[in-house]
């Protein structure tokens, strides 16, 4: 079964494309919208980091957390 493109890749792409979805952009992922491999534990840790913040207002290292991740807006996947 062929992979649905990944939602952010794909509003990025729009985005890069004057706000239109490319046509090339289906129900399936392209080079372009396809996922980039995380370890779960990474992105676990993110979204609890940014959970805690919200309940707690105070700075629970979110911003580096989710600046570990891949950033998956850019064209080049780096």
């Amino acid at each position: 079964m062929a992979k649905q493109p990944e939602a952010l890749a794909t509003f990025a792409a729009s985005a890069r494309n004057k706000g239109k979805k490319p046509v090339e952009i289906g129900l399936e992922a392209t080079p372009e919208t396809e996922g980039i491999p995380t370890r779960s534990e990474q992105k676990d840790k993110a979204a609890k980091k940014v959970l805690r913040e919200g309940v707690l207002h105070t700075d629970q290292g979110a911003d580096a957390a989710i600046d570990a991740l891949p950033d998956r807006t850019r064209s080049d996947k780096t």
